[in-house]
């Protein structure tokens, strides 16, 4: 078997303009020669970074049209040594950002070779299935989707599974390589898996868009062509939790399917890919469709699929917290990479350098769709207020939850206290939290059924948040720090039904499902899977 060339001698830096000569220049002669590249004789190549941003090819604007691409995806639209500050958006003067940022650990496609594959047999049902992979005693499951057959759907509900919130975190380093910063976060220890362990060791398996690069420059892309450690059942985020204890992202939605199949309600999953492709072609199939625990990162496409879905009498359950967030960037050529620049505001672990807010994938503008009016609020009734990470409470029903619009909802259930219980931190309500707030876009027919109480002073809002520092900004003295529990009507005959709370699915399972989050979900599903009009 031939062995695949490695390379070696990797470079971590931003290079522009290179040029190619068939003689050694000196510094001067090297500079006159680059003011007119086309006219010299002993020109070999002339590579402009500034042209085919979005892509994966180099150009050569040289007469010799030795053209090239780029691999592992470095970073392109970068500022070019000659960038005057004037000019914000690399579409508008491409002569400006005619530099890429290599890095030694970019990663796109580990490249290796099939040891195994599957032909999924027609009678699978659509789910979420593992590959599982034995050594001796040591055992590994890699988690892949079946679709319904393309075009069609097999049942009325549809979970849409964040693949692009799973990719964000990926590989995510964040409680070995940030210090006691990221441990006080959790008000304790973190907990280092063998997974975490073996992702300090190799950092040729890439990085989350969390972390930073080797250099410092913060990691703009992820790809799910790797392997990508912490997506698997049972791992969670070391610092998510005193020692790591909570579930997290993937883990965090299995409960949810967990619930469909303990009560026979057949569903269907899909990713976000497919609906930043398909969009609301995807969504129409269905009567209800369910989000992940925290779909954080939504490209335009998916983001207007879902609001068309709403907007034509579709039925949303919006399972999570701090949903819809950042702005993100599928690359049009390589499947599977998506792309993040964290802008001028949000809740960010690394921030780009100024001039480089816009995405290199599509020309878009990089950051929070808050900030590029399409507040969250507006499409799902709640919006982000806060994050903690120790412990998690539960909601106390409001005037609300008695309104006739909302006896679907509580059919069956006379407590005042929904979820003070739950497997994230002890309760429904907690770790990320979403509240109603009508000044910020939420739809004047919202009912907030139910609102967090107790969160504690390890709990704080994100920057867009906070006009001006405050010692009473925690979550122990700050009342829109919240989580609120709420149901809209939409223009379409359909509705929309927010949990406004990561940790909401650590909840669905606890006395073998016997509790009143699972009862509300139930009461939900059953009236939305009704075809009736809202």
């Amino acid at each position: 078997m031939a062995s695949r060339p490695l390379g070696t001698g990797f470079y971590n830096g931003k290079i522009e303009a290179p040029r190619l000569y068939r003689t050694a220049l000196g510094g001067a002669e090297a500079q006159a020669r680059q003011e007119a590249p086309d006219s010299q004789k002993s020109l070999i190549s002339a590579w402009d970074f500034g042209r085919d941003i979005t892509g994966t090819r180099i150009s050569d604007i040289s007469a010799n049209q030795a053209h090239g691409h780029v691999l592992n995806v470095p970073t392109r639209g970068m500022k070019g040594h000659n960038w005057t500050g004037e000019v914000l958006d690399w579409k508008a003067a491409p002569h400006q950002y005619g530099a890429i940022h290599f890095h030694d650990d970019d990663i796109h496609d580990c490249g290796w070779q099939t040891d195994f594959s599957l032909t999924v047999p027609k009678d699978w049902k659509s789910g979420i299935y593992a590959a599982r992979l034995q050594s001796g005693e040591d055992r590994d499951y890699i988690p892949f989707v079946v679709l319904p057959p393309r075009g069609e759907a097999t049942a009325d509900v549809l979970f849409l599974m964040p693949s692009a919130s799973y990719m964000a975190y990926a590989n995510e380093h964040s409680a070995s390589h940030g210090g006691g910063f990221m441990q006080s976060f959790s008000n304790g220890l973190s907990g280092l898996s063998a997974q975490d362990l073996l992702l300090n060791e190799r950092p040729d398996l890439g990085y989350s868009l969390y972390d930073v690069h080797s250099d410092g420059s913060g990691v703009a892309y992820s790809s799910r062509l790797r392997p990508i450690l912490n997506i698997r059942p049972g791992v969670t985020n070391a610092w998510v939790g005193p020692a790591g204890t909570f579930p997290w992202q993937f883990n965090a939605d299995l409960p949810l399917l967990d619930f469909m199949n303990h009560h026979g309600i057949a569903c269907d999953v899909a990713t976000d890919e497919d609906l930043h492709r398909e969009g609301l072609g995807l969504l129409s199939r269905y009567q209800v469709v369910m989000t992940g625990s925290h779909p954080e990162y939504y490209s335009k496409p998916m983001l207007d699929g879902l609001q068309a879905y709403t907007e034509r009498g579709g039925r949303l359950m919006y399972l999570g917290g701090n949903g819809f967030y950042w702005r993100v960037a599928y690359h049009a050529d390589l499947p599977g990479v998506l792309e993040l620049r964290r802008g001028e505001d949000g809740i960010r672990d690394w921030v780009a350098e100024g001039g480089e807010y816009y995405h290199s994938f599509d020309g878009s503008y990089g950051g929070m769709w808050e900030r590029q009016g399409r507040p969250i609020h507006a499409l799902a009734g709640v919006g982000m207020a806060g994050q903690g990470f120790d412990s998690s409470t539960y909601y106390r029903r409001t005037p609300d939850s008695h309104d006739p619009r909302a006896a679907f909802i509580f059919e069956g259930i006379e407590d005042e206290l929904i979820g003070d219980f739950g497997t994230v931190g002890g309760g429904a309500a907690g770790i990320e939290v979403d509240r109603c707030d009508f000044s910020k876009g939420s739809p004047p027919n919202t009912l907030v059924l139910a609102s967090s109480e107790g969160l504690s002073d390890t709990y704080y809002p994100g920057p867009e948040e906070i006009d001006n520092a405050s010692p009473l900004i925690d979550g122990s003295q700050n009342p829109n720090l919240r989580a609120d529990l709420t149901f809209m009507e939409t223009s379409g005959g359909g509705a929309v039904f927010s949990t406004g709370s990561i940790a909401w699915m650590g909840s669905l399972t606890w006395n073998g499902f016997d509790n009143n989050v699972a009862q509300i979900m139930r009461n939900v599903l059953k009236r939305f899977r009704d075809t009736e009009p809202f």
